[in-house]
């Protein structure tokens, strides 16, 4: 398999390997599709069935993968977008829980366990841990984000 990442060997890795694959995939999927919300739907689906069907996730099972989006109409809110899994908040401000913090920071943010976040916002109590990937534009700005929830 041919890295996209220059340099980056991935033989020896299994788990490495899977996400490369992933990412491949993704990109796959995106190609020639400018469409946010198609876009966004198909990556949330590929993403939690490959989660799902994974042994290099053993033993950390993943229960929802989706997207918020900044709310047009306020600015300091994310809306709900396409994803995978249980019913979900469907808006959450800027610098709130995981994926507020994550916005209001445009950083990603990982926590092993979620009850020990200050302000952890309880959607499923099923999840353990979560990691939220902020999208930013060109400009830098936040324009969403993707979420992990297992």
């Amino acid at each position: 398999m041919t890295s996209f990442i220059p340099g980056f060997n991935n033989t020896l890795n299994p788990k490495a390997k899977f996400y490369m694959e992933l990412a491949e995939q993704c990109s796959g999927l995106l190609q020639g599709q400018r469409n946010a919300v198609t876009n966004t739907a198909n990556v949330s689906s590929l993403v939690y069935h490959s989660l799902l069907d994974t042994s290099v996730r053993e033993g950390k099972p993943v229960n929802w993968v989706g997207f918020y989006l900044r709310d047009k109409a306020n600015a300091d809110s994310l809306l709900l977008g396409p994803f995978q899994g249980k019913p979900a908040c469907t808006e959450i401000a800027f610098g709130r829980g995981v994926c507020g913090t994550a916005a209001s920071q445009a950083k990603s943010v990982v926590v092993k366990d979620v009850h020990e976040f200050p302000g952890h916002i309880a959607c499923d109590a099923a999840s353990k841990s979560e990691i939220v990937v902020p999208l930013t534009a060109p400009d830098g700005g936040v324009y969403g984000v993707f979420d992990i929830d297992s």
